[in-house]
């Protein structure tokens, strides 16, 4: 990846400028910044107002996150549902090279949830099968984390203010910060991640495995159907995975929609189909979640998903040879994961 000079950064963003400001994750602010050559761009830079050992804790977050996402650059073809990596600087005094700033590229539509919870915002809520398109590109990029070679990638803070639109509104899923290697695994630090969609199993550094993830992605996929956010203390309880499981429990799968907008008839046994998977996500129970791979196979399930007579994008997707192997493979598996999915109909309810 390109290393940028810091001064050609800096008067991209007009020293960092807070005009320029389009972000703040939980290790460092987010510009919005145009280079010579008239390309838009984002540049993440370290939190410098806060404890000096509080910035270092931020800035080796920095750190990691350029680690993981030039790792995940090197494949021949970035993901198209995960943050471009452009490249880093750093300022020419620092000779060690960790207080550097990160270069992404621009997600001018924000965040999922904004999308899903500004209530200043002008654009309307997405669409049902908006929705599920949205389900399917996050699935499908954490998939690819998942299942990275020669190291699988767990993210650990998988949520809607880290999946963000493109200029075309397709998502890409970002913030590696706390993101961690299979090959450090064994040496992980203490559990992190953001309440309400942190595995409630996650509580030692052993405890940390890919199906983390897939809570977290349950949590967002109850988000996506419900409009609700993560935690809400006006409701009870305020986790929106114990909400809406106790309502998937009771049959009331309808009341866990969005009111803002009507669910069509045709969309009635996606959404039930969907809120099953993500009660599958988030079951207690670790042995009960599926795999992401699963989730992915799980969400192409069902052919009704936009409007009536186009089928899943994900079984539409523009044929080639891999492709079609692909195909053949997910068709011996169909039988088997049919049989598993009938399982995780009755777990995700009654292992939770």
């Amino acid at each position: 990846m390109a290393e940028f000079e810091y001064e050609e950064l800096v008067r991209a963003t007009e020293n960092f400028g807070p005009s320029k400001i389009i972000g703040k994750g939980s290790h460092g602010w987010v510009f919005k910044g145009k280079l010579k050559n008239d390309r838009l761009v984002a540049v993440k830079k370290p939190l410098h107002d806060c404890h000096e050992a509080l910035y270092d804790d931020k800035n080796s977050k920095l750190e990691n996150e350029i680690k993981v996402l030039s790792y995940l650059s090197q494949a021949q073809n970035s993901h198209p549902y995960i943050i471009s990596f452009l490249g880093s600087s750093h300022h020419p005094a620092d000779k060690t090279k960790k207080k550097q700033l990160l270069v992404m590229e621009l997600m001018p539509n924000g965040s999922l949830h904004d999308l899903l919870h500004d209530k200043t915002s002008t654009i309307p809520p997405p669409s049902w099968p908006k929705r599920v398109e949205i389900a399917s590109q996050i699935a499908r990029a954490v998939q690819s984390l998942h299942e990275r070679r020669p190291y699988w990638v767990i993210h650990r803070d998988i949520k809607s203010a880290n999946v963000l639109f493109d200029s075309n509104w397709d998502t890409k899923l970002a913030d590696f910060g706390l993101a961690v290697l299979a090959e450090e695994t064994t040496t992980a630090s203490q559990p992190a991640g953001t309440i309400g969609y942190l595995d409630p199993g996650y509580t030692t550094p052993t405890k940390l495995s890919t199906k983390n993830d897939v809570y977290s992605f349950g949590v967002v996929l109850l988000e996506i159907i419900s409009g609700s956010k993560a935690m809400d203390v006006g409701r009870a309880p305020a986790s929106i995975s114990e909400w809406a499981v106790g309502l998937i429990k009771q049959g009331r799968m309808e009341d866990i929609c969005d009111a803002r907008i009507s669910l069509p008839g045709h969309m009635v046994a996606t959404i039930r189909h969907l809120l099953v998977v993500a009660a599958s996500c988030v079951s207690i129970k670790e042995d009960c979640r599926p795999s992401i791979g699963e989730v992915v196979f799980l969400l192409g399930m069902d052919n009704c998903h936009f409007e009536p007579g186009i089928r899943n994008p994900l079984l539409c997707s523009s044929w080639s040879w891999t492709s079609l192997l692909r195909r053949l493979v997910l068709t011996r598996r169909r039988r088997k994961l049919a049989k598993t999915w009938r399982n995780y109909k009755i777990s995700a309810i009654g292992n939770y």
